[in-house]
C-alpha cells in the first residue's frame, strides 16, 4: 500500500511496539475516547507482517467505535492485537509473556482504552493483562469479572434475526424459515440452539470437523466449509471469519439476507452496494454483534441481570431502525448504520 491509495489516519493513538518480555509485535489501537473510554478485545492471531497486523488493528478499532456509538454505550473504540508468525503457537509462558506486555501498553494511555477477550483470548488471559493494568473488563465469574460475553453477543444476534426477516420477506416468524450458518464457535453454536428451537431449517459447518456433533444434536445438515456460500437458503449466518462476502462471491449467493456474529464479512464496505444490487438484505455486523459490548458495559455499569437483557433484545430495535433510516434516505443499511453511528458522535464532540 502506497501514499496515494493508503485510507485517511483517524485514530487518536496506536501504539506498536515489540513486547519487552514475548518479543513478540503487539499493536494497541485507540480509533475513538470520544463518547468514553474506548472499548474492544484482544485478538491473538497469525499474521505475515507486523503491517497485516497493524491493519487489522485500525480496521477492527474503527469498527469497534461505530458498534459502541449504535449501540448507545458510553464507550469509544478500540482494539489490541498480538501478532504470532505463521506457523507459531502462542502458548505457556510466551503467552502469558505477550499478555503482560499487553498490559504494559495498555497502561501507557491511562485509561484512554480497556481491553476484553476477543478471536485467540479467553476471560482468563484477560487475569494476567490485568496484573499490570486495571484497564481490563470481562474477566472471569468466579474473580468478580463479568465472565463469558458469548451467551449476551448470541441473544444480540438472535434479537436481529426477526427484523431481517421482516425487512426481507414481510414477517418475522423464523419457524420454517432456512439458515446457512458458517461457523459453529462460542456464539455461532449459542445461535444455532435458539434458531433450532424457535424451529429454522438448518444448514451448518465449522472448519472443526468436530462440531459435526452439533449438527447431529440439532436435526441441522451438515456442509462443508468450501460449501458454506453457495447451498441455498433463506438466510446466510456468518459466525467465522470475515471477508467473505466480496465482489466474486456476491454475484453467486443464494440467499436473501445475510444477518450475523462475524466481524467484518464485507471484503470492502463497497461490497455492501453489491449485495444491495441483488436484492440480498445486509444486517451490519457491528450492529447485530454488539450484545458482548453491551453485556460487558452493563456489568461495569451495575445494571442488573434483567436491564442487561432488556438491552440485549432492544438490538433488534436498533436495527430496525437502520433498515428504516436506509430506507428513508435511500441508502443501503450499511451506510445508514454508519450515518447513525458518525451523527451521535459528531454531536458529543459538539
Amino acid at each position: 500500500m502506497n501514499a496515494n491509495t493508503a485510507p485517511d489516519f483517524t485514530h487518536e493513538r496506536v501504539i506498536t511496539a515489540t513486547g519487552a518480555r514475548s518479543g513478540l509485535t503487539i499493536i494497541v489501537a485507540l480509533h475513538s475516547s470520544v463518547l468514553g473510554s474506548a472499548l474492544g478485545g484482544c485478538r491473538v492471531w497469525q499474521y505475515d507482517s507486523y503491517v497485516d497486523a497493524q491493519a487489522d488493528a485500525l480496521r477492527l478499532s474503527s469498527a469497534m467505535t461505530r458498534k459502541n456509538s449504535v449501540a448507545g454505550l458510553a464507550a469509544g473504540g478500540g482494539k489490541s492485537v498480538i501478532m504470532v508468525p505463521r506457523g507459531e503457537k502462542l502458548e505457556g509462558e510466551r503467552r502469558r509473556n505477550a499478555l503482560l506486555d499487553l498490559g504494559d501498553i495498555i497502561e501507557m494511555l491511562g485509561g484512554k482504552y480497556r481491553t476484553a477477550e476477543d478471536v485467540g483470548t479467553t476471560e482468563h488471559d484477560m487475569l494476567v493483562v490485568r496484573e499490570q493494568t486495571a484497564h481490563v473488563v470481562g474477566l472471569p465469574a468466579e474473580d468478580g469479572g463479568a465472565g463469558e460475553p458469548a451467551d449476551a453477543t448470541a441473544l444480540g444476534v438472535f434479537s436481529s434475526i426477526a427484523p431481517t426477516l421482516e425487512a426481507a420477506f414481510g414477517s418475522g416468524e423464523i419457524a420454517g424459515r432456512s439458515f446457512v450458518i458458517s461457523g459453529l464457535g462460542q456464539v455461532g453454536s449459542r445461535l444455532a440452539r435458539r434458531l433450532a428451537e424457535a424451529g429454522a431449517t438448518l444448514s451448518v459447518t465449522d472448519i472443526a470437523d468436530s462440531k459435526r456433533a452439533l449438527a447431529d444434536e440439532l436435526g441441522a445438515t451438515w456442509i462443508q466449509p468450501a460449501d458454506a456460500l453457495t447451498t441455498p437458503a433463506d438466510v446466510f449466518v456468518p459466525a467465522g471469519l470475515g471477508g467473505v462476502l466480496t465482489a466474486e462471491t456476491i454475484p453467486a449467493l443464494p440467499f436473501k439476507a445475510v444477518v450475523g456474529p462475524a466481524n467484518n464479512p464485507l471484503g470492502r464496505a463497497e461490497d455492501a452496494q453489491l449485495l444491495a444490487d441483488r436484492g440480498i438484505l445486509y444486517a451490519p455486523d457491528f450492529v447485530v454483534n454488539a450484545g458482548g459490548v453491551i453485556y460487558l458495559e452493563g456489568a461495569v455499569n451495575g445494571l442488573s441481570a434483567e436491564e442487561v437483557d432488556e438491552r440485549l433484545v432492544g438490538v433488534g430495535d436498533v436495527l430496525r431502525r437502520v433498515f428504516a433510516t436506509a430506507v428513508e434516505r435511500e441508502i443501503t443499511p450499511l451506510a445508514a448504520a454508519e450515518a447513525i453511528a458518525w451523527e451521535r458522535i459528531d454531536a458529543a464532540r459538539a
